[in-house]
């Protein structure tokens, strides 16, 4: 079953961010809390967490890209 990374809500008032590094390479084995990658919003650069253990099968959204927050970042294939 495939399982959707999108941009997190990471304040009030901001409805968008940029993603600042991938951790993580189509591929990777990824487990659940571990870091997939790094957004940049005004303020901070914050880690985004995986919610499900899996292969990151895409990334959908290259680093420096600015997107809106719920936008689809990359596919897990849950294994």
């Amino acid at each position: 079953m495939s399982h959707e990374i999108t941009m997190p809500k990471t304040g009030h008032i901001e409805d968008e961010a940029t993603v600042y590094e991938w951790h993580k390479s189509v591929g990777d084995r990824i487990e659940v809390g571990e870091v997939v990658l790094s957004v940049e919003t005004q303020k901070a650069v914050l880690e985004v967490e995986s919610f499900v253990s899996g292969t990151l099968v895409s990334i959908l959204v290259p680093e420096g890209e600015t997107v809106a927050v719920g936008t689809v970042l990359a596919l897990v294939e849950e294994t």
